[in-house]
């Protein structure tokens, strides 16, 4: 089966290159294209009033889509923003202890390291890190303003299993728990009904929802985090009555807006959502298609010196294959000049897989390496 018909253009803009490095930049299929027209049609025709339309029928209808993906109890819980660097830095503002204590798993994305490391030079953050095997037991043995971890690690592809556990510990006056799921939001399927009254929960459009940039999302749990320090006057839309020098702000997830944004996102991101649900496309059929092209690639045996950190066979497995080795940088270059994308991160290379691949393209992925190893 093949879904190509979904992305032609995107393919058709560079016939040539094998593009797998859908877990870095998802190809945008063609209903993206459409939504981000529709958002440059309600500019062109509403003007100063196509924001009743997006903080109305459009944000509801992409909270819908979330909700539905993740079976959360409440679409209301959500809130969105150009990128998720913008969720942490709000709620960490509105955590009131000084220094805030974290704890992360030790292998967290750039944007969040680079993020502690600075904040930690400031004094404003004590950070600790621990194995995705030990965070469970380091969180249990001691006493944290927040825990922060990823649904599945960018780098290596782990899973992290222990959601409902770490749940259990969390408070509104603290810890606070905080998933990151950009490498599992659509991509492993994911139930927070369970906990989505104790967990926040951070992903976006830019990977496995196919939607490009500017549709980050945050789900925030009630009775917690009330009042973000840092924050904009979106956050004060059901507050705008307030008296002079009063700090409202909206009794759901929306506390979490900041100021004005680029909607367009929001557009991409319902079109596609669209689009997968009259094509039958869900999580769990797409993981099965990718699951089969992984399994294809791994018979070919074409990294033979290379580690796989991921190896398949688990009930669930992210949507790239993770290869340590001493050539990955090079490897990943040589792999450019035949117009082959990928991916590198140290000596880790990876390997992403999506719906706009088919058994052919694995196969002529296969012989390249081959030709370049």
């Amino acid at each position: 089966m093949s879904w190509k018909h979904l992305f032609s253009r995107s393919l058709a803009a560079n016939p040539g290159r094998l593009h797998f490095a859908a877990h870095s930049h998802h190809l945008w299929p063609d209903a993206s294209h459409d939504g981000h027209m529709a958002a440059w049609q309600d500019a062109a025709a509403l003007a100063d009033h196509k924001w009743a339309k997006i903080m109305g029928p459009i944000w509801s209808e992409a909270q819908e889509h979330v909700a539905n993906e993740l079976n959360l109890p409440d679409p209301a819980t959500l809130c969105f923003a150009p990128n998720t660097h913008d969720f942490i830095v709000r709620m960490l503002s509105a955590i009131p202890a000084r220094p805030v204590r974290v704890l992360a798993t030790d292998g967290e994305f750039h944007s969040f390291r680079r993020q502690m490391t600075r904040w930690v030079e400031s004094g404003e953050v004590v950070l600790e890190t621990a194995s995705p095997e030990g965070l469970l037991s380091r969180a249990r043995t001691d006493f944290f303003d927040l825990i922060f971890a990823s649904h599945v690690l960018f780098n290596s592809g782990t899973i992290v299993s222990v959601l409902d556990e770490l749940a259990a510990l969390a408070r509104p006056e603290g810890p606070w728990v905080v998933i990151d799921g950009y490498h599992g939001f659509m991509a492993i399927e994911t139930d927070l009904s369970q906990i989505a009254d104790r967990v926040f929960y951070l992903s976006g459009g830019y990977k496995y929802a196919m939607a490009g940039e500017g549709a980050c999302f945050l789900h925030a749990p009630p009775g917690y985090a009330e009042r973000p320090v840092v924050t904009g006057w979106y956050a004060a839309f059901d507050d705008l009555a307030l008296p002079p020098g009063e700090v409202g702000y909206a009794p759901d997830g929306r506390r979490f807006l900041g100021s004005t944004f680029d909607p367009s996102g929001l557009y991409r991101y319902n079109a596609v959502q669209n689009m997968l649900n009259s094509e039958g496309l869900t999580t769990a059929v797409i993981s099965s298609h990718v699951a089969a092209l992984q399994a294809q690639f791994l018979e070919g045996d074409s990294l033979p010196d290379f580690e796989l950190l991921n190896p398949l066979g688990g009930p669930q497995h992210a949507r790239f294959l993770a290869f340590r080795g001493e050539t990955a940088s090079a490897l990943h270059y040589r792999l450019a000049g035949q117009n082959v994308v990928t991916d590198v991160r140290g000596d880790v290379l990876r390997i992403g897989f999506a719906l706009y691949q088919d058994r052919n393209d694995v196969e002529r992925l296969i012989k390249i390496i081959a030709e370049v190893v």
